[in-house]
């Protein structure tokens, strides 16, 4: 099993390889094929005989998680080859409803249309959650002001109606500085702008359009560093692997108590309203013809894993809620319109 320090080297290296090629790139994928040098099972030292291709597409906030699984996975079963990729949460139900993925990550869940896309192209899907996000917003280094916002505060800064308006800090807060306020946030195709949004402004994909947007929360991370007068949102894993370059800011939970991201409050229930679940779609066709994707979900869904999940700063489910999503997909518990 890998250890959270092992992980962590690897994700910080997906991270960094993310942004020197991507810079920006919605659909870049992690080969997970172990690397020259790694410590490697090979068939017969595993006792594995699986063979076969899986595709994984979709949000950029479960591919850390999904990335850190499927790295483990190849090395107790080589014959196996898995791509991570990262279209953002929309673009990722397309692919998997195209049949050009065998599991979807989510960090929402699916649409109605989007349920219908995949009914009408054959696909059957299953719903399964596997984590917990604190989605976070972070400012840059420098900023001294803005350590605790309000929902109504996030809401003048980022609604349709601030776009072209609400453009220094001092008017989302007379006591904040007269400095350009500028944005990073996740583009449309994301899971996290659409929970983002309705939260904020209250509607799905409600938001003004004139900040820089990206599906790789890389880029989004580079924007935040890089200047003083910047915020931006994205999933908890991005700001606790850069934690030093970056600050979160902490929420007003409605009733002036200013929480900060973590796990612990996550656990405590006490960062509302960003707590959020995290999913896989699974193909159910697949799972039950192919052994090896077969093998993917039972190992993701082990809690003997978690530690992965961990590693990443999300948080786990309990033992009991992963044998129920196991149950769930064992038990073809098929995703239909309501």
């Amino acid at each position: 099993m890998m250890s959270a320090k092992r992980f962590a080297h690897s994700f910080s290296l997906v991270v960094l390889l993310g942004g020197l090629v991507a810079c920006g790139s919605a659909t870049d994928t992690a080969d997970t094929t172990p690397t020259e040098g790694e410590e490697v099972a090979t068939d017969t030292e595993s006792g594995s005989e699986l063979e076969g291709t899986i595709t994984v597409d979709g949000s950029s906030t479960v591919f850390p998680i999904s990335e850190a699984m499927a790295e483990e996975f190849q090395i107790a079963n080589p014959g196996v080859r898995i791509t991570v990729g990262a279209s953002g949460t929309g673009g990722g139900f397309e692919k998997f409803c195209n049949g050009e993925s065998q599991i979807s990550n989510a960090s929402r869940g699916v649409s109605e249309e989007e349920l219908a896309a995949c009914a009408e192209a054959g696909i059957e899907m299953i719903e399964v959650p596997v984590a917990t996000d604190a989605l976070t917003v972070v400012v840059n280094n420098d900023n001294d002001w803005a350590a605790c916002m309000t929902i109504d505060q996030l809401s003048t800064i980022w609604s349709p109606e601030s776009e072209g308006t609400v453009s220094n800090w001092n008017q989302v807060d007379p006591s904040f500085p007269d400095a350009e306020l500028v944005l990073y946030g996740p583009g449309t195709d994301s899971g996290t702008f659409d929970y983002f949004t309705e939260v904020v402004n209250g509607e799905e994909g409600a938001s003004r359009g004139d900040y820089t947007a990206s599906e790789d929360d890389n880029v989004l991370v580079q924007g935040v560093e890089g200047d003083a007068n910047s915020t931006g949102y994205f999933g908890y894993a991005y700001y606790f692997e850069n934690q030093d370059r970056m600050k979160s800011v902490e929420i007003d939970d409605g009733s002036g108590n200013c929480v900060a991201p973590t796990q612990e409050a996550v656990l405590a229930g006490e960062y509302t309203p960003f707590s959020r679940p995290l999913f896989i779609y699974v193909n159910a066709a697949a799972y039950e013809e192919d052994p090896a994707v077969q093998a993917f979900v039972d190992f993701y869904l082990d809690p003997a894993n978690e530690d992965f999940v961990a590693a990443t700063g999300y948080v786990p489910l309990s033992d009991e809620k992963y044998d129920e999503s196991l149950a769930a997909v064992k038990g073809g518990e098929i995703k239909s319109a309501e």
